[in-house]
């Protein structure tokens, strides 16, 4: 059975990297309306040229503003959540403004869903929501705590909130992946931050799966995360010249601000209540209450004794792998077709 027929579908951040990919996937579905949410009203043309689809409708909005998130809201049926500021350096210099649309934006999103009565919600997190060093991870761990929050008051209600939460999705705005492409294409050094640095890599297509499978399989409150496998930064630029037979150096530059060495997608406590789906974990919601004693007089032994789920203790892949990985994505199979060499 198609899980979108019938539906009506709003995608918040519909016009990022996520939305726009999200939105072709679901073309060949048999949804009733695709609505796309955001502020940018170019990009929002652009969508509109490009898929030239009546069944999708465009809503001018920000998540700050909760009446606009209302005017989209009414008789959707599923809500995906992606608009977010995602930058870490520009987020660490304006962590108010990460603050309004992360935290605040996407409590006005739940709340907006809960009183319309939608059926679920998957709100897109991050590995950087994990033991958080920066205002991108601190902001996205707030949301994670929003939904979170508010699903622990939904015992019976129609709406089930839901979290995903994955690495460096390819090719997905800001990544580093398409710098490499334009370094190259202008014969320059390849800039990388630290070599070592490791990184989960996971292909857009994997990033829609893992939100669908949440769709699907959700329980109020449950984090779903995909497994992934990750490389370290040096090996990815490595892989990347490697591909388009450049002469470019890899030069290093140091690590910018907020960035930490490698990141993690599930912590300790959270895999003790974790099932194994196969390809995804499912984290269940902490529905412990405000009963002090549990607090102060009981803990977790197994705590200590188990392993964060982190980009160092994953599959490591080969430079070869990434390469695999890389020549299976759209963008670089169109790169090489540019360049004559496929």
């Amino acid at each position: 059975m198609d899980t979108f027929e019938g539906k009506i579908i709003l995608v918040t951040g519909g016009t990022g990297s996520f939305g726009g990919y999200f939105v072709n996937h679901l073309l060949d579905k048999k949804f009733k309306e695709i609505r796309v949410f955001s502020r940018d009203e170019l990009k929002q043309e652009e969508m509109r040229q490009r898929f030239q689809n009546p069944k999708i409708k465009f809503y001018i909005g920000d998540i700050r503003d909760r009446r606009s998130v209302d005017d989209a809201m009414s008789g959707v049926d599923y809500v995906f959540h992606a608009a977010a500021l995602k930058q870490v350096p520009s987020c660490e210099f304006f962590p108010m403004q990460a603050t309004q649309t992360n935290v605040l934006g996407s409590r006005n999103v739940i709340d907006s869903a809960i009183s319309h009565g939608v059926s679920k919600v998957v709100s897109l997190s991050t590995d950087k929501a994990v033991y958080p060093v920066n205002a991108l991870g601190i902001t996205k761990a707030l949301m994670e705590k929003v939904v979170e929050s508010s699903a622990r008051n939904l015992c019976g209600e129609k709406t089930i909130l839901t979290i995903v939460r994955y690495g460096n999705v390819l090719f997905s705005r800001g990544s580093v992946i398409p710098l490499f492409l334009k370094q190259i294409r202008e014969h320059k050094d390849i800039s990388v931050t630290e070599p070592k640095m490791t990184r989960f890599l996971l292909p857009l297509k994997e990033a829609i799966r893992l939100v669908t499978f949440a769709l699907e399989n959700a329980r109020q409150g449950d984090v779903f995360v995909r497994k992934a496998p990750s490389c370290s930064v040096g090996d990815l630029a490595q892989a990347v010249k490697n591909i388009f037979r450049s002469d470019s150096e890899i030069k290093t530059i140091g690590i910018r601000h907020g960035e930490k060495m490698y990141e993690t997608l599930a912590a300790k406590g959270e895999l003790l209540r974790s099932e194994d789906l196969g390809d995804f974990l499912r984290l269940s919601i902490d529905d412990r209450d405000l009963n002090y004693s549990k607090y102060l007089n009981e803990g977790d032994k197994k705590i200590v004794e188990t392993e964060d789920y982190n980009s160092q203790n994953t599959t490591r892949m080969t430079v070869g792998q990434v390469e695999e990985m890389l020549l299976e994505q759209p963008e670089i199979i169109s790169e090489l077709k540019n360049r004559g060499g496929i």
